[in-house]
């Protein structure tokens, strides 16, 4: 009788304890293969949850949901298994790469018209289902400067059009796009099309890992 009485005071602790733990905020990144390996050993997922274990310690927990190939239709495709079911507090969207790349590379791109309205649709079911939304432009396809890579032009027009989304949202934007092409202003003096912070153009190195990291903690941060 005496251990079950025991055995009930440690459970009824053990409850007390855990109902006056905070909640963590749930942060899915939502994206392509720079998402997907961003949960890698380097990646700015990984990167991002140790900065915020030093300085939020278990306020958050950081989901990526990042598929190589995708577009922001795929994005939209796929929200609800991936997103909307896990009941996210904020789901950061980082799209763009692919849409753009893919038209010199297979002839799959996408519309930048149909961009827009995908884009805005995501948000729209997200924001419905109780979360708030980051969204990010794409950074790179080449880190030659002063528009030297061959798919500059565009990139720069959809970049423009998520930042024309993020001013008429209202919505926190992460401008990779600038912030890339200015590192590599500052950084590049070779001109070289890669390694300074990616690994081919395109995909994230360590350092490219750790700017998106920093750049999005400190939004994430202030919501």
């Amino acid at each position: 009788m005496k251990r079950l009485y025991t055995m009930f005071l440690v459970l009824g602790a053990v409850i007390f304890l855990s109902a006056g733990l905070p909640k963590k905020k749930k942060v899915i990144f939502f994206g392509d293969s720079i998402t997907q390996a961003g949960v890698g050993p380097q990646g700015y997922i990984t990167q991002l949850r140790d900065i915020l274990q030093q300085s939020h310690a278990d306020q958050y927990e950081l989901i990526g949901a990042g598929i190589g190939g995708n577009k922001v239709y795929d994005l939209y495709l796929r929200m609800e298994d991936d997103v909307l079911k896990k009941k996210p507090d904020v789901v950061v969207i980082y799209i763009g790469v692919n849409d753009v790349w893919h038209k010199a590379t297979s002839h799959t791109g996408t519309d930048l018209d149909k961009f827009g309205k995908f884009y805005r649709a995501l948000i729209k079911k997200i924001e419905d289902n109780g979360a708030k939304v980051i969204i990010c432009t794409p950074a790179v396809i080449g880190e030659k400067k002063d528009g030297a890579n061959a798919q500059d032009a565009e990139l720069d027009k959809f970049s423009a059009s998520i930042r024309a989304i993020a001013q008429e949202t209202k919505l926190p934007l992460c401008d990779l796009r600038k912030l890339f092409t200015d590192f590599d202003k500052a950084n590049n003096p070779n001109d070289a099309e890669k390694g300074i912070l990616t690994t081919d153009g395109v995909h994230l190195n360590k350092e490219g890992n750790a700017l998106v990291a920093k750049s999005i903690g400190d939004i994430l941060v202030k919501l």
